[in-house]
């Protein structure tokens, strides 16, 4: 861990500018990638060309006219516009003001709970590619090859070094991880002839193992299981009724339960007995 050159302040403001920056790209990510990873289906009218996640520029999808540079400032942007179009007023989806908060609270707690440049810069991706996965599950049902198995990268490369856990850890964890989740997936299609929980899962797992160690892995699942119960108590209080029917997304549960155990190891490193 090398000691910072900079006010500690200074370098909480980086990581939030950071943060932002990179929460504003996964707006552009959780949009259009699922329909270039084909999980989606392309929108009415079909897509411009060329698309990809660079190309066109960002616009409004109504009259796709394309956005200013100041459009394009996070959060300030947004609220410039007061949340519409400002040349056909068509609704912004919220979610992008979202998106970008969220990834500006990643950035200042990966510079806060991290003061060495190389480690901090590792965090804060491995902390939005976890908000780009929750989204993207929250909203199509699917966790993308795309985006987990270069998190399975990160995680085994981290250890290498090592960052966060040895690599003994890293390597037990994302194993026992995989192999836990596809053992339920697999004996729940067994019994009751139905998908429960899908192989993005099982790979998120594995990649929240490799990060975190084999050591904190529990922790992680038992925090996203206690989560989606409470929201699902929730919902069958107010949504009118739950049945085994009814879809539970797994993903945004691991992702946000993945990132508190992944940061609290380390701003707490006396509380987590688990680290090795």
């Amino acid at each position: 861990m090398s000691a910072l050159a900079i006010p500690f302040w200074t370098w909480l403001l980086l990581g939030a500018v950071a943060g932002l920056l990179g929460g504003s790209f996964l707006t552009v990510l959780v949009s259009r990638g699922p329909v270039l990873w084909k999980l989606v289906d392309p929108p009415e009218g079909g897509l411009p060309r060329p698309y990809s996640l660079a190309l066109p520029r960002s616009h409004c999808p109504a009259c796709r006219t394309q956005l200013s540079m100041i459009d394009l400032i996070p959060i300030l942007g947004y609220l410039r516009a007061r949340g519409q179009c400002r040349h056909c007023g068509v609704s912004i989806p919220r979610r992008y003001l979202l998106i970008e908060l969220a990834g500006g609270l990643a950035g200042l707690l990966a510079a806060a709970v991290f003061t060495a440049p190389l480690i901090a810069l590792h965090a804060l991706v491995v902390l939005l590619v976890l908000l780009a996965l929750g989204v993207i599950d929250h909203r199509t049902g699917y966790l993308p090859d795309a985006l987990t198995l270069p998190l399975i990268g990160l995680g085994f490369a981290a250890a290498l070094v090592p960052f966060y856990v040895s690599l003994m850890a890293a390597l037990i964890g994302a194993a026992i991880g995989y192999g836990l989740l596809w053992g339920i997936s697999t004996g729940y299609r067994a019994l009751r002839g139905q998908e429960g929980l899908g192989l993005g899962d099982a790979k998120l797992v594995a990649a929240l193992g490799a990060l975190v160690g084999i050591y904190a892995l529990p922790f992680v699942i038992l925090l996203a299981s206690a989560s989606a119960l409470a929201i699902a108590m929730i919902f069958a209080k107010t949504a009118g009724g739950f049945s085994a029917q009814t879809e539970i997304r797994f993903g945004p549960y691991l992702a946000g339960a993945g990132a508190a155990v992944f940061l609290w190891s380390h701003a707490f490193p006396l509380w987590s007995p688990w680290l090795s």
